[in-house]
């Protein structure tokens, strides 16, 4: 009986989509309900972005443990005798990882009445670029604004958002309401800031996913480079090439909304000094400026290679950051989310989040290897429009390029974190503003997302809201 209505539930959607989309014709594919293939887990619930993939077993299953202490902890000044968990600040967004990425998801903006977001942050800097092609910092802030201080040290001010409505209508005459932040610096603790700073908002992603993204093949990713659109599709992405420390030249970028870190480890050690003050091997130098003598007067919390983050710890949560289990899909067979998911790849939504990838040779955790994925995005940057651009750049990545960010996960990211905020600064409050909100390169599928009737909108909607 279940064979039978699955074979005819098949049968509908194959009708519906051969009715009503001539292009192109999408049934169930086998495997695809796992988007991160051996690894996936079954959860849906407030945690489901927080178990270990499932074929991670032995030692590194004891080693993904500790590092989900060390990624939950609320780190504390220096004190005067290092404790492996000090180091704070001097100035810091929050203390602790799991304060931006609550239950390991997604960081939103602030409620009404909030001084800051939990999970977001704003990132300064200036026209042009450093040597070695990043950002330049702004000289007094720095090139992140660290709204708090430890005892003794002033925080440099508060962050302040305001929202302008955007009236917009669909082709059927539908209406709907976007909103256009702008960010205001204020109390400034440390004196002006530089007339010319760019302020460019960063809301933190779930984290699910991380260590099979970075298993992708360079081929695989660089295969869609068309930074000169020769394919006439009006897409031409391209990679975003960024200093790898550790290798100590320019490597692919598969990370941050720019994709602006090579590797997970880099990723994890930018976010401990930038977020929480934490210096580490990679990155050796605490996050306050010359012109913060508050700061600077501050006693660090060094261990005995000079730096607060033992490499040892570093590891672990690097391991731990890496094997976040991607949640298997719900209703991935339904034939409303098997129309969507037609009618995603006929608008052209594929063309940037390239649904399926085999992972290869992860140099350090096997069990993300030659795994067969779903993440939905190409990780290259595209050109989103004027709409989304904020003058920020970083390498190659410009104003208004962004990082496809995959969309594994995104459907429960309500269940885990209590909202829907989307894109890189949580503007857009649903899916469907998150793509009314793409322009450039995307500007034709999201012309063709607005011509679609309502029940077509949401079936998009659905399917996007299954992965």
């Amino acid at each position: 009986m279940f064979y039978l209505k699955s074979s005819l539930l098949l049968l509908l959607v194959v009708s519906l989509t051969a009715c009503r989309n001539d292009r192109i014709d999408l049934q169930a594919e086998e495997g695809e309900a796992y988007a991160g293939g051996g690894t996936t887990v079954q959860n849906e619930s407030r945690n489901a972005f927080s178990f270990a993939a499932a074929n991670l077993t032995g030692r590194a299953s004891l080693e993904f443990t500790t590092g989900n202490s060390f990624f939950n902890q609320s780190w504390v000044a220096a004190v005067a005798s290092t404790t492996g968990r000090d180091g704070l600040g001097p100035l810091f967004n929050e203390t602790s990882c799991a304060s931006c990425h609550f239950k390991d998801g997604r960081g939103r903006t602030p409620n009404f009445g909030e001084i800051q977001g939990h999970g977001m942050l704003l990132r300064l800097s200036l026209f042009g670029q450093a040597a070695d092609g990043s950002s330049l910092i702004e000289p007094t802030y720095g090139g992140q604004f660290n709204p708090v201080g430890i005892q003794g040290v002033a925080g440099e001010g508060d962050i302040a958002i305001t929202y302008q409505d955007v009236e917009g209508k669909y082709d059927d005459g539908t209406s709907y309401w976007l909103r256009h932040p702008t960010y205001t610096l204020q109390n400034l603790n440390y004196g002006s800031i530089d007339p010319n700073v760019i302020i460019s908002p960063r809301v933190a992603n779930q984290m699910v996913g991380l260590g099979l993204l970075e298993a992708i093949e360079v081929a695989a990713i660089e295969q869609w480079i068309d930074e000169q659109d020769l394919s006439g599709n009006g897409i031409s992405g391209k990679a975003n090439y960024v200093y790898d420390i550790a290798q100590g030249k320019k490597t692919l970028g598969r990370f941050g909304w720019k994709a602006g870190q090579p590797t997970v480890r880099q990723q994890v050690a930018a976010a401990f000094v930038g977020d929480i003050g934490i210096t580490s091997s990679l990155f050796p130098n605490e996050n306050h400026t010359s012109n913060q003598p508050d700061a600077l007067a501050m006693p660090s919390g060094n261990n005995s290679d000079g730096y607060e983050l033992d490499d040892l710890v570093l590891d672990r949560v690097t391991l731990y950051s890496s094997n976040l289990a991607v949640p298997i899909r719900r209703d991935w067979d339904d034939a409303d989310v098997l129309q969507g998911k037609a009618l995603f790849f006929d608008i052209g939504c594929q063309d940037c989040h390239r649904q399926k990838y085999t992972t290869g040779t992860h140099p350090d955790f096997s069990n993300l290897s030659n795994q067969t994925i779903y993440p939905y995005t190409d990780l290259l940057v595209h050109d989103m429009g004027e709409g989304l651009a904020d003058q920020s750049t970083e390498y190659s990545a410009g104003a208004g390029e962004w990082r496809t960010p995959p969309l594994w996960g995104i459907g429960l990211i309500e269940n885990v974190n209590g909202h829907t905020e989307l894109l890189h600064d949580g503007r857009a409050r649903n899916v469907a503003e998150a793509i009314l909100w793409h322009g450039g390169e995307a500007a034709t599928s999201q012309e063709k997302f607005k011509s679609l009737d309502n029940e077509e909108r949401q079936q998009i909607i659905k399917f996007i809201q299954s992965l």
